[in-house]
């Protein structure tokens, strides 16, 4: 049989309780739409017992696949499965948590037909989060906008329509770090913003926690982006040039007997001034260098354990 039109991606790391609904709503908006389906999840190694509902739903439904990690890698190694080995012209990725509404999904590809484009970002117009997630998550994209000069907006995250030709762009980097928002950026297609509703999480609570989006932030810089040694850099020419001056008007003033030694606060601080400085930049730089030999290794981004309903033969008829 020929490839469905659409493959739904979702990353599954905790709600188990919501899976069914998510699969049930789904099938049901794609049944209304009239168009051929498959629904992909990728079990994140969640320790909730989210693979045995991922399991009893495959086997219920041959239009749903699983995939198991053999361990937790993360959620963007769990996007970049799920898009390996969906067959869809159009994909969706979305979470699994029923924040984002697959009921949205016919206004995405009604985006999508009337711009003509090939992604369809949905832009969550009111947050249904607490003040403080709404806080953290919009230091957060404010801090990878800067470091890595993309425009990143907080109120937008994984969930949108995905033509198969920026799938198949993004599925050919061989990088190890992927992170999916801002290799979207980094395409270069144009995409549409779509306004959705936002739901409440159906249970539990987001697993990014502070010090998780502050790893998840600097392993981002770090790949995307060379801004940090520019910064470095900057830092480095701007006390070059106050030193420079104040060498100046110590030189100056020496000539003109007015020179008087004070003591020596103000150089031991300079000293330790520029030490910091100095450490800092050797750091940065060994950074860069411990992910250049990341990359180099070439291992994988992410390990799969176990498949549902014949996953890896993403080429095989679809067995509906």
């Amino acid at each position: 049989m020929t490839a469905p039109t659409l493959s739904v991606v979702s990353p599954v790391y905790g709600s188990p309780t919501s899976l069914e609904p998510l699969c049930q709503r789904v099938a049901d908006v794609c049944s209304k739409m009239g168009i051929s389906y498959e629904i992909i999840l990728v079990d994140d190694r969640c320790p909730r017992g989210s693979w045995k509902v991922v399991k009893e739903i495959c086997a219920a439904n041959p239009f749903v696949k699983g995939m198991r990690f053999s361990r937790n890698f993360g959620q963007h190694s769990a996007i970049e499965a799920g898009l390996k080995h969906s067959k869809g012209e159009w994909v969706v990725v979305m979470d699994c948590d029923l924040q984002d509404q697959p009921e949205e999904i016919p206004n995405l590809f009604e985006a999508a037909e009337k711009e003509d484009a090939k992604i369809v970002l949905a832009r969550r117009a009111e947050r249904n989060d607490s003040l403080y997630r709404r806080a953290i998550s919009a230091g957060y994209y404010g801090l990878l906008s800067f470091m890595t000069g993309k425009p990143l907006d907080a109120s937008v995250a994984n969930f949108g329509l995905y033509h198969r030709t920026v799938v198949d762009a993004y599925c050919s980097w061989e990088e190890e770090q992927k992170y999916f928002p801002v290799m979207i950026q980094w395409m270069g297609f144009e995409p549409v913003y779509l306004d959705v509703a936002h739901s409440k999480r159906s249970e539990g609570k987001s697993s990014y926690t502070l010090g998780k989006l502050l790893k998840l932030a600097s392993d981002v810089v770090f790949s995307f982006s060379d801004r940090p040694l520019w910064i470095i850099v900057t830092i480095g020419l701007i006390i070059a040039a106050i030193t420079f001056v104040l060498s100046i008007v110590t030189f100056i003033q020496a000539l003109m007997g007015e020179f008087d030694v004070s003591g020596y606060p103000s150089l031991i601080l300079s000293i330790w001034f520029m030490g910091g400085v100095l450490i800092c930049s050797v750091g940065l730089t060994g950074i860069y260098v411990g992910r250049t030999l990341r990359e180099a290794k070439a291992r994988p981004s992410y390990i799969v354990a176990d498949y549902l309903n014949d996953v890896p033969g993403s080429d095989k008829p679809d067995p509906r």
